[in-house]
């Protein structure tokens, strides 16, 4: 008699359902709804791009400028936000930090505000007759309407991602290894070089990615604090808000780019830890 059980777990790897039974699966055919209408609009917008359309369309200026600027700016962002996120991210997960939950819940805000509303409030703060713009200007610097202003709306939407995985990561080391690198003379740099981050390494790495997808699709709040200026601003995203009234072909080519290669990063970077959890779970 064949059995739908999961195959018993070998050499540390987690149990194998049989792919004939998991079409007798009700829990997953239950999700077969969901999963198709997450997948269907996506396949839709891959499928409309033929190419020899999208080989043309990347030959344009504008398609070529917004892909620069986008990777660019979302490199930078990551990059600022893992030089300033990290130490938030670790006082969340091993200090007592006066006001934890407020801190924390400020922290969770750029997640669940719309982006308009950071997009505002990023003008109010920095804008020339901001808060701290105004300030700025009277030193001849600028920010809004800049390449800076992209790096900072993409960093005010997304760090939030990268704070929270980096903290659970850091909660999640043992303390008393930490500890023990202490003892025998590291300094807290080289603990948290050689001991914490190797150990929490793998959220690290998935909020860093997070990050870096969160702020390559950042539009509300990119559009209104650093406007929509071709070859300047004009990221990715704004590029197909603008092609949907000019040129459909350009916005439907930067948007199936979009979708693969947030896949193609996601993919491969859930398959290095899927690996690595393996590799863990088997040492054990």
């Amino acid at each position: 008699m064949i059995s739908n059980q999961p195959i018993p777990p070998s050499d540390g790897q987690r149990p194998v359902t049989p792919a004939f039974s998991v079409w007798r699966d009700p829990w997953w055919l239950a999700s077969l709804p969901m999963l198709l209408f997450l997948t269907l609009p996506l396949l839709a917008l891959l499928l409309s791009v033929s190419p020899a359309e999208l080989a043309e369309n990347l030959s344009k200026p504008q398609v070529r400028q917004a892909i620069e600027i986008s990777l660019k700016t979302t490199t930078i962002a990551t990059g600022v936000t893992i030089l300033f996120g990290t130490p938030i991210a670790y006082s969340l997960a091993r200090r007592r930090l006066p006001l934890r939950r407020a801190v924390d819940t400020i922290i969770d805000l750029p997640i669940v505000l719309p982006p308009a509303v950071a997009g505002v409030a990023l003008l109010i703060t920095f804008g020339r007759q901001g808060l701290i713009g105004s300030w700025l200007a009277d030193l001849g610097l600028q920010l809004a309407f800049t390449q800076i202003a992209v790096v900072m709306a993409q960093t005010f939407v997304a760090a939030p991602f990268y704070i929270k995985a980096a903290s659970i990561g850091f909660a999640t080391v043992d303390i008393e290894l930490e500890q023990a690198a202490s003892m025998d003379g590291a300094s807290t740099w080289q603990v948290f070089r050689h001991v914490t981050i190797p150990l929490a390494w793998a959220a690290v790495l998935s909020g860093s990615v997070m990050t870096w997808a969160r702020a390559l699709g950042e539009f509300g709040a990119t559009i209104l604090f650093a406007g929509n200026y071709l070859g300047r601003t004009q990221t990715m995203p704004l590029a197909i808000y603008i092609g949907f009234e000019l040129d459909l072909d350009v916005a439907l080519t930067l948007a199936a780019i979009l979708v693969v290669l947030s896949f193609l990063v996601l993919f491969i970077v859930k398959g290095i830890l899927q690996r690595e959890l393996y590799t863990f779970s088997g040492s054990k």
